[in-house]
């Protein structure tokens, strides 16, 4: 594996060297761009056959390119998905189980920062909320019977640094009345977070079979800033201190990948304050644990959604 000791700023990315050979499992990760395609193009690069979803077809088709032109003979391909629309989630859910027999990897990856003006999802949801954790659960439900049915199926869900500093808002879990767009990302990432670590303890409980674990990248250059607030004063200041996509996205390969991985675990960067680095085993936000507003948060969400777990 990669030394923890690499130059940050280094654009290598994880091959099949580092992943070991991937061959016969399939993989859908959301979001086309920034870590989400560094993640397909290694993944692809190692044997899996992967999907990469996402809104934008034209972006699509040339992140699909660019995989094949570095790896001729990867199995990949785009297909569309709006995580802002509960609809577009139900469709890609039933194009997938007609079309894959078995789900190895779930990357759920896709998402949108910090919007400075508040914006909703087709079905009303505050954007950030809607797109980063209620789309992902939804879709995670969707392809709930594929995955169980797949031995030793992995569900990697992305969250942020932004989680330590995230609260439940139950009173107010749109933001309708107090919008903020810092609050409202923090928000979502810390769902994200408890998402994970609450399916782990149901797919023990239900004995699904399902590993699910959370990943933050840390800090990463990404275009995720310039679709919300762009490089601000904070950002351009710590900006030197930013990882490459390429470098971001380690924490959800060794996720998805590594056999020392367990359920339930947490990964990040292991310097700089979670920043960069290689990812290590981290400690989540005493709120990330608390087992009765991530029941609470569970069941109201399957609610908001009209799914559920089964």
């Amino acid at each position: 594996m990669i030394s923890m000791n690499e130059n940050r700023n280094s654009k290598k990315r994880w091959t099949e060297k580092e992943l070991g050979s991937q061959v016969g499992k399939n993989v859908i990760i959301t979001g086309t761009g920034g870590l989400g395609y560094e993640a397909a193009i290694s993944l692809a690069g190692a044997g899996t056959n992967v999907i990469i979803a996402g809104r934008n077809a034209n972006k699509g088709a040339k992140a699909v390119q660019a995989i094949k032109n570095e790896y001729p003979h990867a199995t990949i391909n785009f297909q569309k998905l709006d995580l802002a629309d509960l609809a577009s989630i139900e469709n890609f859910g039933k194009i997938i189980q007609s079309t894959f027999e078995k789900l190895d990897i779930l990357i759920n990856n896709a998402g949108v920062m910090a919007t400075p003006e508040r914006r909703v999802t087709k079905d009303h949801f505050e954007l950030q909320l809607g797109t980063n954790y209620l789309g992902h659960f939804a879709l995670t439900a969707q392809l709930l019977p594929l995955l169980r049915k797949t031995p030793n199926a992995r569900v990697v869900t992305v969250s942020s640094m932004a989680h330590r500093s995230g609260e439940i808002h139950f009173d107010d879990l749109q933001l309708e009345q107090n919008y903020d767009p810092n609050v409202a990302y923090s928000q979502s990432k810390l769902a994200c977070l408890m998402f994970a670590l609450e399916l782990h303890k149901r797919s023990i409980a239900s004995n699904w079979g399902i590993s699910s674990i959370g990943v933050h990248p840390g800090g990463v250059a990404t275009d995720l800033m310039d679709n919300g607030p762009g490089k601000n004063l904070y950002t351009r200041l710590i900006y030197h201190t930013l990882q490459t996509p390429s470098q971001g996205a380690r924490a959800s390969l060794l996720a998805a990948t590594s056999p020392e991985v367990k359920s339930g675990d947490f990964y990040g960067p292991a310097r700089m304050m979670e920043i960069y680095g290689y990812p290590k085993l981290i400690k989540p936000a005493k709120q990330a644990l608390n087992a009765k507003v991530s029941s609470q948060l569970w069941d109201l969400s399957c609610d908001l959604i009209h799914a559920d777990f089964k």
